[in-house]
């Protein structure tokens, strides 16, 4: 079993898209790989097919079925909120102990099992427990999802200071160039580049291109 996790610096700048490049790239180099979000909010139930777990199945040439749901994503909910304030309008919250046993369960196959994550690396998932809190427990290294946008610099940098902090072994950041940018993307590389410290930095463009399963080298079985 070699578990990834996909995880970002915030919501909405790439790491769907991240995870489907890699499920494509793996694929196409006949290696067995699996992709989850096991928690997901803003889930429309009638019509999921436009939702990122949704996209995962696709990408991995499964149908959009209730049963394929459940098993990319066990964890869903409606409002487009954090997990904890997502599940609390629903009078429910997300168990850690068996979310990281699922986690785990779902990822012995042989080959690459990547676990995406929902929000920024300390969104929290519960009164306790923060997304950082879910990769730590599952001790698998981690691949940080970041825009270019005006701003980017100091989130970046504070979400790969947290995985740090926390041990998280960080396989590279991958730059996903966001609609706006001040600055070409490869400039924010550059600048991320002096002070994230053993881990390469990407830059993927909005319509792909980049391989990414380079980043993956380290921890390939």
């Amino acid at each position: 079993m070699t578990a990834i996790f996909v995880t970002a610096s915030g919501t909405g700048v790439g790491k769907t898209f991240v995870t489907r490049t890699l499920v494509a790239e793996l694929a196409a180099a006949n290696r067995p790989v699996r992709a989850l979000k096991p928690v997901a909010s803003g889930f429309d139930a009638a019509s999921p097919e436009g939702s990122d777990s949704a996209l995962l199945l696709q990408a991995q040439g499964l149908a959009v079925t209730p049963h394929n749901l459940d098993a990319v994503s066990p964890w869903r909910f409606a409002a487009p909120l954090s997990p904890d304030m997502a599940a609390a309008r629903e009078g429910r919250s997300i168990p850690f102990d068996a979310l990281i046993a699922r986690c785990r369960a779902m990822s012995e196959i042989d080959g690459i099992t990547l676990i995406e994550g929902i929000g920024g690396v300390m969104v929290p998932l519960d009164t306790r427990h923060t997304v950082l809190d879910w990769i730590a427990a599952l001790g698998a290294p981690a691949l940080l999802v970041v825009g270019s946008y005006l701003g980017t610099l100091s989130h970046s940098l504070t979400a790969a200071a947290a995985l740090q902090q926390r041990s998280v072994p960080l396989l590279g950041v991958v730059i996903c160039e966001s609609e706006e940018q001040p600055v070409p993307a490869e400039e924010t590389a550059a600048t991320l580049e002096r002070f994230v410290t053993g881990a390469p930095v990407r830059v993927l463009p909005r319509g792909g291109g980049t391989p990414l399963l380079p980043l993956l080298a380290p921890v390939e079985k």
